[in-house]
């Protein structure tokens, strides 16, 4: 399986140079490295070649690492029915480069591209419709990068005794939980709610 993955790593490279900056393989899995500003070359690529044929867009999810300059990564995940194997691409940005949108070329990354813009910030050139899609009108800040504050931010719910929508402060609450860690094989040494109606 890995011998396939190299030679396919290597078909790509050669056809791509410059554009596919390196490649590994772990659990069976072929990962790409690519030049963001040369993402869509490199996907429209491996849509029409037809020893790739990743014909089927699974994927798009955004990472971050804010210690690094290009703190995020964007990662797609592509399918090729024809050859029966998956693919990984990854891509570094910062906050203000903006990445190649492949909606022109996979429609249903549409609102992918838009939540990893909702949720960390990274912004996509040339989308359609490039606005927030989870958080609330007028939200600040991005949830799912790693220096987003946890207090302080306002949430949007509906009263029913009020009606109307309120804001209030965002609440993380956390119960304290008490848990059993004996094995269900071994028993307990107390009586579980239930089992004092079964017969001894």
């Amino acid at each position: 399986m890995s011998e396939a993955l190299e030679i396919l790593a290597a078909h790509i490279g050669k056809a791509l140079p410059g554009k596919v900056t390196g490649h590994e393989i772990a659990l069976g899995e072929l990962t790409l490295h690519a030049e963001a500003g040369a993402i869509l070359e490199v996907l429209r690529f491996l849509h029409d070649d037809p020893d790739c044929a990743f014909l089927n867009f699974t994927d798009l999810c955004g990472v971050d690492y804010p210690g690094r300059e290009n703190r995020f990564d964007v990662v797609y995940h592509l399918m090729s029915p024809r050859h029966v194997r998956r693919i990984r691409i990854k891509v570094q940005t910062d906050e203000a480069t903006p990445v190649p949108s492949i909606v022109s070329l996979y429609p249903g990354a549409n609102w992918f591209e838009r939540e990893a813009y909702d949720m960390y910030g990274i912004l996509f050139a040339d989308h359609p419709d490039l606005r927030r899609l989870l958080t609330d009108y007028g939200f600040q800040g991005y949830p799912l990068r790693k220096d987003f504050p946890l207090t302080g931010f306002v949430e949007v719910r509906y009263d029913d005794q009020e009606k109307r929508v309120v804001y209030e402060p965002v609440k993380l609450n956390q119960e304290f939980r008490n848990f059993d860690f004996l094995s269900p094989w071994e028993g307990t040494d107390y009586v579980l709610p239930g089992d004092e109606k079964a017969k001894a």
